[in-house]
């Protein structure tokens, strides 16, 4: 069941949030964590829809909202600037208290987390995984932005990651992770599906995106996302549920 939650920041801020937890008690350990990273349109449907994915699949999991300081617009600007830039901003400060909160849970296991992200949160979650946060074991990356520069993603944990081929603005991103972290040797899972398009994996209703962004082909291709998702908790499970 979800919940909201308040996230309390070193600027005695509160930052929005929302939780889900796997059915049942947690095992004496605790239950592995995910940190859910929205994409540009922020938390919607779709979005919670993840986090209620990730806790049936056993993992506690927190959804912050990027844009819960100031106006959307404002918020959006940083965010893009950070993500344009490479440069760590309000954005990655934000998830990088979401973790420490859910790691500090006693019902989690903060050894054994994982980030995920979507469009412009699939670039945060890998910029933030290459960061070395403290108990992060892998990061999935959907339709996000990827660096040019390998070097940057030297020390980023293992990586899964899913994109459109049809995706006129990501799909080339899809071919570079999985160039960088072969390079790089880094264990990696990385897909670019032929017949899918920007969004791919969630069912959002941007109406507007799909007219305004139509060289990203956007919206739901099931069966790609589909296996898109079992590749992702497969790819969880084998660095984070199965690992005591």
């Amino acid at each position: 069941m979800r919940q909201h939650v308040g996230i309390p920041l070193p600027d005695g801020s509160t930052l929005a949030a929302t939780l889900a937890l796997p059915e049942g008690t947690a095992p004496a350990a605790g239950w592995p964590g995910m940190v859910v990273v929205h994409e540009i349109y922020g938390v919607e449907p779709d979005m919670l829809n993840v986090v209620d994915l990730c806790a049936e699949n056993g993992y506690a999991a927190v959804l912050p909202d990027l844009y819960s300081h100031g106006t959307r617009i404002g918020c959006l600007a940083r965010a893009m600037h950070q993500l344009a830039t490479g440069k760590p901003g309000r954005p990655a400060a934000d998830i990088d208290a979401t973790r420490r909160w859910l790691a500090d849970r006693d019902d989690v296991d903060g050894g054994r987390l994982g980030v995920i992200g979507f469009c412009m949160g699939g670039g945060f979650a890998l910029a933030y995984a290459a960061s070395e946060p403290p108990g992060v074991r892998a990061a999935s990356v959907n339709y996000g932005a990827v660096p040019r520069d390998q070097e940057e993603l030297r020390s980023v944990c293992p990586v899964v990651g899913s994109y459109g081929g049809r995706d006129l603005g990501f799909r080339s991103h899809g071919t570079r992770l999985r160039e960088h972290m072969r390079a790089l040797g880094i264990d990696h899972d990385v897909e670019v599906y032929p017949t899918a398009g920007h969004s791919f994996m969630t069912d959002g209703h941007h109406p507007i995106a799909k007219l305004a962004l139509f060289p990203l082909r956007h919206g739901l291709v099931r069966p790609a996302a589909d296996d898109a998702w079992q590749r992702t908790f497969a790819f969880f499970d084998e660095h984070l549920a199965n690992h005591e």
